[in-house]
């Protein structure tokens, strides 16, 4: 075996199962288990409905959250996410069926899994983590209107055509009020109402599920005239690939590209999501590609539509108290018990039910206090959110992503070309080990940065902050920052948290008052300036430091000391 040939064997061996990824099951098996039905019945109204929004129907949403969802927690890198039908890839999945129908998406989905599988061998993962938050914040706002405007013919118990989907909103408008039907109309806001106010009122009940539930039966028993899903088949369609033309390949490759380019993009910052809200976990984000990507070679087989991570699922398996990847496996079986043994039932469903489950689901996708904090961070970052915004409505996700990511870049060289300037800086002289080695005896490190802190230099630091070890306190020295923006922000604030999270007392020291605007206008480090721990220089906050720590007090003196930055690996003393 040559050495390309062992290399890409050992990489693959990487990215494959292993015993050890079930080891945290067989601690809590129980807990596993409840939180993996709590999911399913969350889930089924969710897969229905983005299924019949993709234009594929109800069966392929299924079929989605069974095969995806089982081999995607299996394979996938993040032991707490949960895959399957996403209204973001519904998105983009509506354009490719009105061009090529419904075999064109099976055939994309499949390319779409071949590419993933690709960068998962090729190690892309890693990168991905770059994607600054406006545009982020930007695009999910945008894809929230989208799928707003598509149901507005569900909704509104009509139809509605157009190219874009603003233009089948309004049409759908203009014939309702030519023809006017109350009870679909009624249906959705009272199920979108219920959920929205449930979720306030109870969080841990499964709302969603028990107003589509309660609209099914209503509807049933008054004879209500409205559209349903449709007669369902029971159980899965058999493998087949007769929907691959090799001829259209070709024609398919640029919406692959893009269904992959999301896919990767939703699932990996789901995955952060997940280690966020738990203690511990951290996901391996090339895995999680391969995941994924296995995951979407093997659903159109079954008729199922793309797949990636679910936030909105993976969020309450975390809440329900799941542990493991049994929990996204059994939420899997659920909806497979479902779907073989219930079909008819599920057929039963108003679409306008289905209806008012996605339109809540846009309201929540929306954090406004994130969109207001990055519009008050910085002039470049709000423009940066508006323009992702508005060309995801108006056109694409894909072209908005590409807008927003150019032009974040063109105003982050400018900001760091504004900021670069000539300074003389004295050599520093003398012997400074006996000081490093007293201030590590001390369980204190400090971190300097040099240059900007921005989207495409800010995660490197996340990540090397993320090994600290063996401290009680850490300094993050910010006088020598050039620029930041609202990700720098963010990733600073995500640092903050992850050691705080480890017992790890943070101080600040040095912030300028440029700066300062932005972390605050993001909230960022706030407690820390309510406790005191903001200091205007670093002697100050060593000082504070051996206070916290019970030490002698003793003249601070200035440390050599040296942070992370995108060229430079960090010392810590």
């Amino acid at each position: 075996m040559t050495g390309a040939a062992e290399r890409l064997y050992g990489r693959i061996a990487g990215l494959l199962p292993s015993p050890a990824d079930w080891r945290p099951a067989r601690r809590s098996p129980g807990r596993d288990l409840i939180a993996g039905l709590t999911v399913a019945v969350v889930a089924l109204p969710l897969a229905l409905a983005f299924g019949v929004g993709s234009g594929l129907g109800a069966q392929a949403g299924l079929a989605t959250a069974v095969v995806a969802g089982a081999i995607a927690a299996v394979f996938g890198g993040s032991n707490l996410q949960v895959s399957g039908p996403t209204g973001a890839m519904t998105v983009v999945l509506v354009p490719i069926v009105h061009s090529h129908g419904p075999g064109g998406v099976l055939a994309v989905g499949l390319l779409a899994g071949i590419v993933l599988l690709v960068l998962a061998l090729a190690r892309v993962g890693r990168y991905a983590r770059y994607m600054p938050i406006p545009v982020i914040e930007g695009f999910t706002a945008g894809i929230a209107v989208v799928i707003a405007l598509q149901q507005v013919p569900a909704a509104l118990g009509v139809t509605g055509e157009g190219e874009r989907v603003w233009q089948a909103a309004g049409n759908a408008l203009a014939n309702f009020a030519r023809d006017p039907h109350p009870v679909p109309i009624a249906m959705a806001l009272v199920v979108a109402g219920v959920m929205l106010l449930g979720a306030r009122w109870r969080p841990a009940v499964p709302f969603s599920f028990l107003t589509v539930v309660v609209a099914t039966v209503v509807a049933e028993a008054a004879g209500l005239d409205v559209a349903r899903i449709g007669t369902l088949p029971a159980g899965l369609p058999a493998p087949s690939i007769g929907f691959l033309d090799p001829g259209a390949v070709t024609s398919l490759l640029p919406a692959a590209l893009a269904v992959a380019a999301l896919g990767a993009l939703e699932s990996l910052l789901c995955a952060s999501v997940a280690d966020a809200m738990s203690v511990g976990e951290r996901h391996d984000p090339d895995r999680e590609l391969f995941g994924q990507g296995l995951a979407n070679v093997v659903s159109p087989l079954f008729g199922g539509i793309p797949a990636t991570a679910a936030i909105a699922r993976t969020a309450v398996n975390v809440r329900s108290g799941a542990r493991s990847r049994l929990a996204a496996l059994a939420h899997a079986v659920v909806l497979a018990v479902i779907v073989f043994g219930a079909s008819g039932l599920v057929g039963r469903i108003p679409l306008a039910a289905l209806a008012g489950v996605l339109l809540a689901t846009t309201v929540r996708m929306v954090e406004v206090g994130s969109l207001r904090a990055i519009a008050r961070s910085t002039r470049g970052d709000a423009a940066v959110m508006v323009l992702t915004f508005a060309v995801t409505v108006v056109f694409d996700l894909v072209t908005a992503v590409a807008v927003g990511v150019g032009v974040a870049i063109v105003l982050a060289l400018r900001a760091v070309a504004r900021s670069a300037q000539i300074e003389q800086v004295p050599l520093e002289t003398g012997d400074h080990g006996d000081e490093e080695r007293r201030l590590l005896a001390e369980h204190i490190v400090a971190y300097r940065f040099d240059g900007p802190l921005f989207f495409g230099a800010a995660h490197r630091f996340l990540l090397e902050l993320s090994e600290v070890a063996d401290v009680r306190v850490v300094i993050l020295r910010m006088s020598r920052v050039s620029t930041i923006d609202a990700t720098g922000a963010g990733v600073l604030g995500d640092a903050i948290r992850r050691l705080e999270g480890k017992g790890i007392t943070v101080l600040l020291s040095g912030i300028r008052p440029g700066h300062d605007e932005v972390l605050g206008g993001l909230g960022v480090a706030d407690h820390l300036r309510r406790d005191g721990l903001v200091f205007p220089d670093t002697p100050a906050a060593i000082a504070h430091a051996r206070t916290l720590l019970g030490l002698p007090s003793a003249p601070p003196p200035t440390p050599v000391l040296a942070a992370p930055h995108p060229d430079v690996s960090p010392r810590t003393v």
